[in-house]
């Protein structure tokens, strides 16, 4: 097996972000809950609904790559939150600490070198962890710059 640590640690870093843009975790302290489940003109979702977009992509992305028993929910309607606004005040934290927990399980595969990152998964169309990893943080990244635009638009981005 190649010496692939350097990759490992930078995929890491990519993960948790911040190098060239807002981490998650700035993007989501301190969200106003009164303001989680408005569409600001201009923003086709809430903040709510991005934050669970991208705890429920990163999850089956997770689930995928642990396990060919795994299956993913509906496209797209299983990826989206039913409603623009938490059901309940603790919702929000909730899934900042589901999000914060399927990535540190994600890590975990990444940092074992026990798993190849180039070998593709024996289910699934070619995937390998790799390419799972590179997946998270493209969609997170994106996601992130939504939720980012919303707070600006809500004005509760701290200057």
């Amino acid at each position: 097996m190649p010496d692939d640590q350097l990759l490992r640690d930078h995929l890491i870093q990519l993960l948790r972000g911040g190098q060239a843009h807002a981490t998650f975790d700035q993007a989501v302290q301190d969200f106003p809950a009164a303001q989680a489940g408005v569409r600001p003109k201009g923003a086709e979702h809430s903040a709510w609904e991005l934050l669970e977009h991208m705890r429920l992509a990163q999850n089956d992305i997770l689930r995928f790559s642990q396990s060919a028993d795994y299956v993913s929910p509906e496209f797209p309607e299983g990826y989206w939150p039913k409603s623009p606004a938490p059901h309940k005040p603790g919702d929000w934290n909730d899934s900042v600490r589901a999000f914060h927990e399927d990535l540190r399980a994600f890590e975990k595969l990444i940092t074992d070198p026990a798993h190849d990152l180039y070998r593709k998964f024996p289910w699934g169309d070619g995937q390998t962890l790799l390419r799972e990893a590179l997946l998270i943080a493209d969609h997170n990244s994106y996601h992130l710059g939504q939720l980012v635009l919303v707070r600006r638009l809500l004005g509760t981005w701290p200057e």
